[in-house]
């Protein structure tokens, strides 16, 4: 058919085509993927060197308790039983020092409550006679295995969870171990030395081999969500002041993909996620000992706790800010502009504020933050007054005149040939009450405003998205379409009304950011120093 006009040549490929792909993969699967692997393994140990050093001190610690066993000394003092020291250290072992003493208060505390029920069950077991001992024994297995079980579920003992769980495993192992040699007793206290090796050796390693103090990482998360929330403020202000593609159409459909992998969003997100690690390291750091600059016994730890919690209050407003900023409808860069200086001025106060709180709490040092804070409602008032004055730039007040009682004109003798050019003229007529007060600023705005209506106004009235201008759609103009004019104008200058009101509400937030953070400054006894 190669010959006929019309006809169609098919290619098939070759049999020995299609195992070229496979032979690639294979050679993929055996060279790039493992140089990947290590790459991103190298990138892990890079982000925090403290995973590296944790693995190493785990291998040492069960090196250090193996060698009871590995040593024939050591062997034939202890015995198999040390081999509970290993398990120990493997279940005890944790990143933080206050992880590691915690752990090994549930261990040493449910190992010793399993082993005086097992040897006051066993001992009751060997008098009831050899048939019943073994129900006996069965019995209590199932019932301290069901009420343990049932009473880690509730709620304030379920950070004694772990010392349940001991308890269940150890009590079996015991009184199991009991029955067979007879001797309950002396199982159970070659079960505790043991454990009691293993908890030594692990606490041993992790204090004094490059300790790891959950209470310094606590300050530090707490610091550096300070920080985060600051820069994610200024950034979200920033681009919304100087971002003039916030007008074109088809920016929001650019901003949305990226969206999520914008820093100032990322920072802000880290501070509102940070509430179950602080209080993970907050419950950690109170098993630790007075350490490094924390030599305070009973230090307030829960305070940072609280701290945090008033840190995500005012973050909440940065995240609605970004919310704003990535809206699909959005004021005039003119508009923006020309509150820039006032909206500037009271972003960056008050990440000056925040900052400036972050480091008293890193240098651990209580100040005055009158004049800061006295400046931070100065720039917010003036803000408001401007805002005030000008506040017929962000509400229309644009009413079609009254003709009821006369006849409608031909729309070809009165208005323009388009309907962009109807709004600029009717526009022009209804806003000649407010030339007199408008000043200068007024003039500069309205040509980027009406081209934005322009603009959003078929995006609004396109669903789904077409091409075609609905304003010229069937070649003529629609009267009814003024009120939709006039309420995308409303949204849009609403836009920035609803931006500096959050902003405004973000420093009125900051007054009980400062309230906490001079409460934890009282508890913590933090040096005094005056501005």
């Amino acid at each position: 058919m190669n010959g006929k006009k019309g006809s169609v040549e098919i290619d098939i490929p070759p049999p020995n085509k299609a195992k070229q792909p496979e032979d690639g993969n294979k050679s993929g699967f055996q060279g790039f993927p493992c140089k990947a692997w290590i790459w991103s393994a190298w990138e892990f140990c890079k982000d925090d060197v403290d995973r590296v050093i944790f693995s190493f001190k785990v291998g040492l610690a069960v090196l250090l308790v193996s060698l009871l066993i590995l040593l024939r000394g050591a062997y034939e003092i202890f015995g198999t039983n040390i081999i509970w020291s290993i398990i120990t250290v493997a279940i005890m072992f944790e990143y933080t020092v206050g992880e590691t003493f915690n752990r090994g208060f549930n261990r040493a505390l449910g190992s010793l409550l399993a082993a005086i029920l097992a040897i006051a069950v066993g001992e009751l077991a060997q008098l009831t006679g050899r048939i019943a001992e073994p129900i006996i024994i069965g019995l209590s297995i199932f019932l301290i295995g069901a009420i343990t079980s049932f009473v880690k579920l509730w709620p304030s003992l379920v950070p004694y969870e772990h010392g349940f769980r001991v308890i269940i495993f150890t009590y079996c192992f015991i009184i199991v171990s009991g029955y067979r040699m007879g001797n309950p007793i002396r199982t159970s206290m070659d079960r505790l030395y043991s454990i009691a090796i293993g908890g030594f050796v692990a606490a041993f390693v992790n204090v004094l081999v490059f300790p790891m103090w959950a209470g310094e990482q606590l300050h530090e998360e707490l610091v550096n969500s300070f920080n985060s929330l600051a820069d994610s403020l200024e950034e979200c202000v920033k681009k919304y002041l100087e971002d003039e593609e916030l007008n074109q159409a088809e920016f929001s459909e650019k901003v949305m993909d990226e969206f999520l992998d914008e820093p100032a969003y990322r920072k802000c997100r880290t501070t509102l996620n940070s509430s179950a690690k602080l209080e993970s390291l907050a419950d950690a750091s109170k098993w630790e000992p007075p350490h490094g600059r924390f030599r305070n016994f009973f230090y307030p730890w829960s305070e940072y706790v609280k701290v945090g919690a008033v840190l995500r209050y005012c973050a909440y407003e940065v995240m609605a800010l970004h919310g704003v900023l990535h809206s699909e409808i959005q004021a005039p860069y003119n508009l923006r502009i020309a509150f820039q200086a006032e909206i500037q001025d009271a972003a960056n106060q008050a990440a000056e504020l925040v900052r400036s709180l972050g480091k008293d709490i890193w240098n651990m040092k209580r100040s005055l933050k009158t004049s800061l804070l006295n400046r931070v409602h100065s720039s917010t008032e003036r803000l408001q007054r401007v805002i005030d004055m000008h506040s017929y730039l962000l509400t229309p007040h644009y009413d079609l005149p009254d003709n009821s009682s006369n006849p409608v004109p031909k729309l070809s003798h009165v208005l323009p040939t388009t309907p962009y050019d109807f709004l600029d003229q009717e526009d022009d007529v209804c806003s000649t009450n407010h030339e007199k007060s408008s000043n200068h600023l007024t003039q500069n705005l309205t040509e980027s405003y009406y081209e934005m209506m322009r603009k959003q106004s078929r995006r609004l009235n396109s669903w789904p998205s077409s091409k075609v201008d609905p304003f010229e759609k069937g070649g003529g103009f629609r009267i009814g379409i003024l009120p939709q004019m006039r309420a995308v104008k409303s949204t849009a200058a609403l836009s920035l009304t609803t931006f500096t009101s959050l902003l405004i509400e973000f420093v009125v937030r900051l007054d009980h950011l400062v309230e906490a953070v001079d409460e934890l400054s009282k508890m913590a006894k933090f040096k005094h120093e005056d501005l």
